[in-house]
């Protein structure tokens, strides 16, 4: 058995969701994984941020703009009155529903009430499709299984529990279908996995039940070997390990979110990335396996900002490098890249919202520079020691572009380079003509 995820492109338009729903009516009992139709979640937050404002007039127009896009949707989906009056009835219900919860006290707890509307949403919209073509399907609501805990982590055996209950009792059904993102959190209220979303969602289903596959459904053919935005040539990764995966999607492969690799890659499921605009493409498959040698594929991640701090005394202090790490955490700054020397430390991050701060502390220990309009480049594949030669490849191949950091040995998949922003796309396309040339 497999879970399918369909993200919102996947299922933005009534012309998608009917693809969506061919995809999945082939006879095979699955669980299928929704997000909101494109475009909704983004509708949602601006609604709540006007109610958060207080500017109620402008909240309920939204609503009211919302609601009639949904309402057109309905007879471009629908062929007979029966699942047209189902779909409008749920539609009447749910935006009559968040104009009263919005019109009350607005707090956090409504906020994240509001934001799971989009997923209800597409998992109603196609439930009453799928019925309508005469497919097996069970709308099952993800509050009643998604768990997180107080500190905000999934719980598992929540998931397991409830599904391997649902699979034997029931055991007619085709089509199972969910919602990813929503939540209930440890006192029982609406809440969201943040993290990657709806991929989360099926990730963390895939690897409770301990499934065949998970599949990822985007607009994408899979992972590429570089990014196509900025890169002439470039062509999708067929097969990843799960360390490959984690690392491009850290480093800036928007295609997947880093945590929702973790479920998956500790449960021994494999992933697949796939494309709803190209289903017979075979797309990337991460897995556990390493193909011995190979550099798979190039990343960037953008708005980095450089901290360099010199020790005061000559040589590097006992207790400098803890005393800079410390400030970090205190400040919750996480740390993309490190490079130290006798003297100083050199480290990267990609949050600076409490930088002024920390750097503020860091001149009580040395020197501080800041450097921002950073980009770092990574290089992932088979990277271990017995791997020769690969090095020299890519610092010729960056031989014209201006390298300020190199980061090498935090993993045997990664090696990154810190460049500046104006040299993303040299360095991205000197990469991929030396690196993956027939």
């Amino acid at each position: 058995m497999k879970v399918l995820k369909f993200g919102g492109t996947s299922v933005g338009s009534p012309e998608r969701i009917k693809e969506v729903a061919r995809l999945v009516s082939n006879g095979e009992r699955k669980i299928v994984v929704l997000s909101a139709m494109s475009g909704t979640t983004n509708s949602l937050v601006e609604i709540a941020d006007y109610f958060k404002k207080r500017n109620v007039e402008s909240g309920y127009a939204m609503i009211g703009h919302l609601r009639t896009r949904y309402k057109h949707h309905v007879p471009e989906l629908y062929a007979t009155p029966e699942a047209r009056r189902a779909c409008e009835k749920y539609f009447r219900e749910t935006f009559i529903g968040l104009q009263r919860l919005c019109g009350g006290d607005f707090t956090d707890a409504t906020e994240k009430t509001v934001l799971a509307q989009g997923e209800l949403l597409s998992t109603h919209m196609m439930t009453y499709y799928l019925r309508e073509q005469g497919v097996k399907v069970r709308l099952v609501p993800a509050l009643d299984f998604m768990r997180i805990d107080a500190e905000g982590e999934p719980l598992l055996a929540p998931i397991a529990e409830y599904w391997d209950k649902l699979l034997a009792a029931d055991t007619d059904t085709e089509v199972f279908l969910t919602q990813g993102f929503i939540c209930r959190n440890s006192e029982g209220g609406v809440d969201n996995l943040q993290r990657g979303g709806s991929d989360y969602t099926a990730s963390l289903i895939g690897a409770a039940l301990h499934l065949d596959e998970i599949q990822i459904w985007t607009d994408i053919d899979g992972m590429h070997n570089n990014d196509p935005r900025f890169v002439e040539g470039t062509r999708p990764v067929r097969q990843l390990h799960f360390e490959e995966a984690a690392e491009l999607a850290y480093f800036g492969a928007k295609i997947l979110h880093p945590t929702c690799i973790q479920p998956a890659r500790y449960a021994g499921v494999p992933v697949r990335l796939l494309n709803t605009m190209q289903p017979d493409a075979p797309g990337t498959l991460i897995n556990n396996t390493m193909q011995p040698g190979a550099i798979k594929a190039i990343a960037a991640k953008d708005d980095i900002t450089a901290v360099k701090v010199v020790s005061s005394r000559m040589l590097l202090a006992t207790g400098f490098l803890r005393n800079i790490f410390e400030i970090f955490e205190r400040y919750h700054t996480s740390i993309d890249m490190v490079a130290t020397s006798e003297v100083g430390v050199s480290l990267t991050v990609d949050n600076t919202s409490r930088l002024a701060a920390i750097v503020e502390e860091l001149k009580k220990t040395g020197t501080v520079e800041v450097d921002s309009d950073m980009c770092i480049i990574c290089v992932v594949g088979d990277l271990v020691r017995e791997n020769k030669g690969y090095i020299g490849r890519i610092t010729s191949a960056l031989s014209d572009v201006a390298v300020r950091m190199i980061s090498y040995g935090g993993s045997n998949h990664n090696v990154s380079f810190l460049v500046h922003r104006d040299d993303k796309k040299k360095a991205l396309q000197a990469l991929s003509d030396t690196l993956f040339k027939e």
